[in-house]
């Protein structure tokens, strides 16, 4: 199993959202509004917060846990659709899970997600 970890345009999540959608399989994500910069530091980010002097970007990150054999359609589709060309666009991440517990039935492992 393996987390996959997208930071995005918040303007593209709908669309990469749909997309992900039609996997037929595909056990959930979670979605959440974050905030950061990369190597440009958020100087050009269109929707910007500056605290304490320091500007962030305001991105959007997705979660999902899916089996392995699922990692690539996934990375394919959020590359395809949070893709614009340009600096800011995000980062994907994907990490190995040792275990997944469903908290309603204690079902451990994929079938757990």
């Amino acid at each position: 199993m393996k987390e996959i970890k997208a930071i995005i345009q918040p303007f593209l999540l709908s669309k990469v959202v749909d997309a992900l959608k039609e996997i037929e399989d595909l056990p959930g994500l979670t979605v959440s509004e974050v905030r950061g910069f990369g190597k440009g530091r958020a100087r050009n980010a269109t929707t910007k917060i500056v605290e304490d002097g320091i500007e962030y970007a305001n991105k959007t990150k997705l979660e999902i846990v899916v089996p392995d054999g699922m990692v690539e359609e996934v990375l394919r589709i959020v590359c395809k659709h949070a893709h614009t060309g340009r600096p800011g666009d995000g980062k994907i991440f994907v990490s190995a899970i040792d275990e997944v517990v469903n908290v309603r039935t204690a079902e451990r492992g994929e079938g757990a997600i």
